[in-house]
């Protein structure tokens, strides 16, 4: 309750100001008339005494005080209300950075001892917030979930690598769910892992520390306006930057005028040495060398001198190749190495960079880390080798040179070792086939094979059947075409190479070649993968007629069949493929058993596309071997990143008109474990579905996506599927400088007005001063209205009195 005094309630301001100002000028009028009449004493007049002066002025000044407390007539004011602090937004940095040890253990400790400080203020109104990317995210707003699953850095509970991990996770969400058993790739539960919704301070690790983003947010909200900020962080910001801080905070504001405490959770850099950054020198193009500038920082007072860097390339079966390694001379705590490789394949690659720590390192997740590049193709370089000219070699021939984006080298059989020219061979102007050249030295330089109706037992090529599967292994691409010196008849059956086909080549006694003449048929598949959809936008579903066929077995696991022979089955009974498609570990291969292709392009039945879907079916074939996008039937990738020990989202974006189910595999490259099973419903429009795809270890990971049409999707049908490798680093960015930046956030304080302190000290910040807010108001008249009239009275009687015994008129 507090009490206080007024002016009557029925007086304006402009009167009571009045009335104040004629009541100062009457006494000023009397302290004037009593200086005056000292002046006329000295010259003979009359004298005042200092005692009457004294009474005249005394008297004087009450008559005043009267006629004003007669006019405002005094009222008492008594209130009872609460205090209200003022609204003080507190941001934590929800970063990993805040993982690594500082001034109380972890640095997210000491954003624990900071918020506990603050809690002790009961005058002031905390509101709790977590900044990343993005808007911040207020504390209470964690659902319980996801604050359970908010747990510190495997091998950082209590500093880095002390090597505890992080709980699994404890399934997938509506749209996808994990499956196949025990996670090769999860991390084990950790018991001494505290739990976000035990602990304010603890949120979902963010990939990012954007200061000015939260501040934006939170200076254009619609609510309450805060008084002030305190910003919990250890000053590893990504924005604001170091060389514009104090501007661009006062941009982030917008004008809101409030002062920005900072509380800085870490003082010393951590013993580390690691790899700050990994830039490339231009875009990576397969067969042509690639710069990787590598910065190496030290930290700490640990001893860098020389540090020894290699670059490997993940594979999906073995251990890393390694493309090249340098030494990177330290001085300063920062070293530059710049290592050149060269990647012999197109398509998504995982390179590790890792470095040889000295000892003493405290944080060796940041010793290794992973980048992923998109490999582009300058030209696409194929080797097409046939064993016959026909019209179909020709046809193929035609269009691999008119397409400008193809660098091709073709070999043509044009006599075999069995005809009958009656010349000596020297006299013939034929070169001999460089079988074993082709396959032994240059076959690494091409980046697709085409083996059309060519026998591999004549020329030699059996003994490099092997090198050729690998070559498929490593990522090469394999398209074999029918005819009649194909599959089976071409000696490939139970070679090292019929493995890598999408077709079974051991048919026993059945014979190897159906001359019968037949319309292949195009399956649910082949309708929905979008490798077929430029020839049947042209066509529509009818092919023309093709005369004849090699004879296969059943697609092998994983195969696509998009097209069918009519009547012909395999030994299962179901029908024979006739056009499939198939993926063995890092490159692809094509089964296409007919050699009439040609027919789209010179035929009665090719007038109606004007020749056209020749190239289109063809240019979807290599496209698809390629993998280039516009035939893939989805794209798939971790959405922002892997963290290694935190929740992966994958974002599976299917193209229009996939429906059916999405079955996603992720094996670990190196192993080719499979770690995880996810599926989803796809819908025919395309829409992004995202996939809780849990923890993985660090590494390099390859998400497979098969989608099967919805009419195969309840059994064991086999869609179109496309892959893409992504990587798992502990910690990443956040980790790669683990060296805070105090200078940071008190330039941050300094530029708003704010004060920097620890976090033992954030409770006594200066924050700003709770206000009163009224809830009951009882107003009193001090006197009567007549009793203040008859006291001014009485004054000014008194005053008069006094001035005639004074001898003042």
């Amino acid at each position: 309750m507090t009490r206080s005094f007024a002016p009557s309630g029925d007086l304006s301001s402009p009167v009571v100001a009045v009335a104040c100002v004629v009541a100062a000028l009457s006494f000023g009028l009397l302290v004037l008339e009593l200086v005056r009449a000292r002046g006329r004493a000295a010259a003979g007049a009359r004298p005042v005494s200092a005692r009457a002066a004294l009474g005249t002025a005394l008297t004087g000044a009450l008559a005043v005080l009267g006629l004003l407390a007669a006019i405002l007539r005094p009222v008492a004011v008594t209130s009872r209300g609460s205090l209200v602090g003022p609204k003080v937004v507190v941001l934590v940095d929800g970063s990993r950075s805040m993982d690594l040890p500082g001034v109380a253990g972890t640095r997210r400790d000491g954003a624990e001892q900071a918020l506990a400080e603050l809690g002790k203020r009961a005058d002031v109104r905390l509101s709790r917030y977590f900044f990343g990317e993005g808007a911040p995210v207020p504390a209470d707003a964690l659902a319980p979930a996801e604050a359970a699953a908010a747990t510190p850095a495997p091998g950082a509970p209590a500093a880095p690598g002390a090597g505890a991990a992080a709980a699994p996770p404890a399934g997938a969400g509506a749209a996808a769910a994990p499956a196949g058993g025990a996670d090769a790739g999860a991390t084990a539960p950790s018991a001494a892992a505290p739990s976000a919704a035990a602990s304010p301070a603890r949120a979902r690790a963010q990939r990012r520390s954007d200061l000015s983003a939260a501040l934006e947010a939170l200076a254009r909200a619609a609510d309450e306006r805060p008084s002030a900020f305190v910003v919990v962080s250890d000053g590893r910001l990504d924005r604001p930057g170091p060389d514009d801080t104090a501007a661009a905070t006062r941009a982030a504001l917008e004008g809101l005028d409030v002062p920005v405490h900072t509380v800085a959770v870490a003082t010393d850099a951590v013993r580390d040495a690691g790899v700050r950054a990994v830039r490339t020198s231009g875009a990576a193009v397969a067969h042509q060398p690639l710069s990787l500038r590598i910065d190496i920082g030290c930290s700490g007072g640990l001893a860098c001198d020389a540090v020894p860097v290699v670059a490997r390339e993940l594979r999906e079966q073995g251990a890393p190749t390694t493309l090249a390694t340098g030494t990177a001379h330290v001085e300063g705590g920062v070293g530059t190495v710049e290592l050149g490789v060269t990647l012999d394949r197109a398509g998504t690659r995982i390179l590790e960079v890792a470095i040889d720590a000295p000892d003493g390192d405290e944080l060796p997740e940041n010793d290794v880390r992973y980048i992923t590049l998109d490999v582009a193709r300058d030209r696409i370089r194929v080797l097409h080798v046939a064993g016959r000219p026909t019209y179909d070699v020709r046809a193929l021939r035609m269009w691999l040179k008119a397409d400008a984006s193809v660098d091709v080298v073709a070999f043509f059989i044009l006599r075999t070792p069995g005809d009958e020219v009656n010349a000596a061979s020297d006299e013939l102007a034929l070169i001999p086939f460089p079988v074993d050249e082709l396959f032994s030295v240059h076959l690494s330089s091409f980046d697709a094979v085409v083996l059309q109706d060519f026998d591999a037992a004549p020329y030699g090529l059996t003994k490099h059947l092997p090198a050729l599967a690998q070559y498929v292994d490593k990522g090469g691409g394999l398209i074999m075409v029918g005819g009649p010196n194909a599959f089976v008849q071409g000696n490939y059956a139970r070679t090292r190479l019929a493995r890598v086909l999408p077709v079974d080549l051991d048919i026993g006694r059945t014979s190897a070649v159906d001359l019968g003449a037949f319309v292949p048929r195009i399956t649910a598949a082949g309708r929905a993968a979008p490798v077929l959809a430029p020839l049947l936008a042209l066509i529509g579903d009818e092919m023309p007629e093709m005369p004849g066929a090699n004879v296969v077995g059943d697609p092998l696991p994983g195969a696509t069949v998009l097209m069918t022979h009519p009547t012909r089955t395999t030994a299962s009974g179901a029908p024979m493929p006739v056009l499939a498609l198939g993926e063995h570990e890092s490159g692809r291969t094509i089964a296409l058993t007919i050699d009439g292709s040609h027919r789209l392009l010179f035929s009665a039945f090719a007038s109606s596309s004007a020749g056209r879907a020749h190239g289109a079916f063809w240019d979807a074939l290599l496209g698809w071997l390629m993998r280039d996008p516009r035939f893939e039937p989805a794209s798939i990738d971790a959405r922002g990143g892997c963290l290694a020990g935190e929740e992966t989202t994958l974002v599976l974006r299917p193209l229009a008109g996939q429906g059916g189910e999405a079955r996603v595999t992720i094996a670990r490259l190196g192993s080719g474990a499979v770690v995880r099973t996810l599926t989803a419903r796809v819908g025919d429009g395309g829409e992004p579905i995202e996939l809780a795809a849990g923890r993985f270890e660090p590494g390099g990971y390859a998400a497979t996506v098969e989608i099967v049409p919805a009419e195969g999707a309840a059994g064991d049908a086999k869609g179109a599927t496309t892959r893409r490798d992504f990587a798992c680093e502990r910690g990443g960015d956040e980790w790669a400088d683990p060296r805070p930046d105090v200078a940071r956030l008190e330039a941050i304080a300094r530029a708003t007005g704010g004060a920097s302190v620890l976090p033992s000290a954030a409770g006594s910040l200066p924050l700003p001063a709770a206000t009163q807010v009224a809830a009951e108001r009882h107003v009193a008249p001090l006197l009567p209205p007549w009793a203040w009239t008859l006291a001014a009275a009485a004054a000014l009687g008194a005053h008069w009195i006094v001035r005639r015994r004074g001898g003042l008129a």
